[in-house]
């Protein structure tokens, strides 16, 4: 079972001011959800100091990751939405403001949890409705909207 962007994985206008706080916010979601262990946050920090910002995708849009056997439990996505952009160091795609938290156990669960997140922010306006919503409701409206047939 996938759980994706549940409503206890999503926090919306969040004070985080730098990389690794957004990075463990979106981990803590993913943690208090009971989809990863602690060492998963950790994990994903860790890759974030080792290699750099390889996971700010697009502009403004980071999927911050580590391996499954860093204490994945279930696969899940968690959604954290910065008040203010925040730079990750990525030459082409900073400052970031959606950050999405990804917990895969297996790579073909990665690339659906992936290939869900690319479908719903292919659009760039849809993507900056994404950065603007106020409410949790909000945010499944607009994945009902995105990914209606």
């Amino acid at each position: 079972m996938i759980r994706f962007l549940e409503r206890p994985m999503i926090v919306l206008q969040s004070a985080a001011g730098e990389a690794e706080e957004a990075i463990r916010e979106s981990g803590r979601l993913l943690e208090r959800a009971g989809a990863v262990r602690p060492s998963y946050t950790e994990a994903m920090v860790e890759a974030y100091r080792r290699i750099g910002p390889y996971f700010v995708v697009a502009p403004h849009i980071a999927l911050p990751h580590a391996r499954p056997e860093d204490g994945v439990v279930q696969a899940a996505v968690s959604l954290v939405q910065l008040r203010e952009p925040v730079r990750f160091g990525h030459a082409a795609n900073d400052p970031v403001r959606l950050v999405f938290g990804i917990a895969a156990a297996s790579s073909p669960q990665h690339i659906e949890l992936v290939r869900r997140l690319s479908a719903l922010l292919a659009d760039e306006t849809r993507q900056k409705q994404l950065m603007e919503v106020k409410d949790v409701e909000s945010v499944h409206r607009w994945i009902r909207e995105g990914s209606a047939p």
